[in-house]
């Protein structure tokens, strides 16, 4: 295959000691060899920083510094970034050896789009095992934003000339930042392309992950992205958030009265 088009894959880290050395191998195992690769760590206090040292000659840059959280972790990678597609992959999530070389055929088909992500997405638990599949198909903007609002971080690739002129990522947004990326990228007609044959890379759950600890938090960040960007009031998207935010609140209450 040709290997002429750059891809830039950033990983932000923050004390993932126990992750991050498949993170970063599943980046360096890749079928597809032309990758800048980015790691940005708010400076951790676990063995992180020896495990990237690990690494030291095969990674393009390392940042080892506080900063301001995840999304800021990621804007430093994305302004570095040189290649023609950026994406990231969180520190205990995985990429499958062919996740790149399936995304740059993807764009070489088609190089109009603004997003390039896999269909299938692997859940695996915090020993790697497979949890289960999911299936999610994003045809445009409305999609996400009036129907489900859900994306597939993992494995996905932006066109790094487009992510730039719209200014990265909000660094206000704090769980759902990816979410209003896309629907940024999205607006003004944004194409979006899917892989659909196989999974192309793993999300990890596990009790510690930040959305595993968001609940309503993560709900109410969604809500404001989805309002902010144009949402219908009374749609399928925000009907769904309602429901779950409900079913929260019911079993805090189930819990307390329990307890009495």
């Amino acid at each position: 295959m040709n290997e002429t088009i750059k891809i830039s894959i950033i990983t932000p880290s923050y004390n993932q000691g126990e992750f991050i050395e498949q993170t970063i191998q599943s980046v360096l195992s890749q079928t597809y060899k032309n990758i800048e690769y980015i790691i940005v760590d708010g400076g951790s206090t676990d063995n992180t920083l020896e495990i990237i040292d690990k690494y030291r000659d095969r990674i393009d840059i390392i940042i080892s510094e506080k900063d301001k959280g995840q999304s800021d972790a990621i804007n430093k990678g994305f302004k570095l970034a040189t290649g023609t597609l950026v994406g990231w992959i969180n520190s205990d999530d995985l990429l499958y050896p062919d996740c790149v070389e399936q995304m740059v055929k993807l764009y070489t088909e088609y190089p109009d789009g603004s997003i390039y992500y896999p269909i299938l997405l692997d859940y695996i638990d915090r020993k790697g095992k497979l949890l289960h599949k999911s299936t999610r198909t994003i045809p445009n903007r409305n999609h996400l934003l009036n129907r489900n609002y859900s994306v597939t971080q993992q494995g996905s690739f932006y066109n790094t000339h487009l992510v730039k002129q719209i200014g990265y990522l909000d660094e206000s947004i704090y769980y759902c930042m990816d979410l209003d990326l896309w629907l940024r990228l999205l607006n003004e007609n944004g194409k979006i392309y899917g892989y659909k044959p196989h999974a192309l890379a793993a999300f990890r759950i596990w009790e510690d992950t930040k959305t595993a600890q968001a609940g309503s938090r993560f709900l109410q960040n969604t809500k404001q992205v989805l309002d902010r960007q144009g949402a219908m009031t009374f749609s399928k998207a925000k009907l769904h958030l309602f429901y779950i935010a409900f079913r929260i609140w019911g079993g805090k209450i189930k819990r307390r009265v329990m307890k009495k």
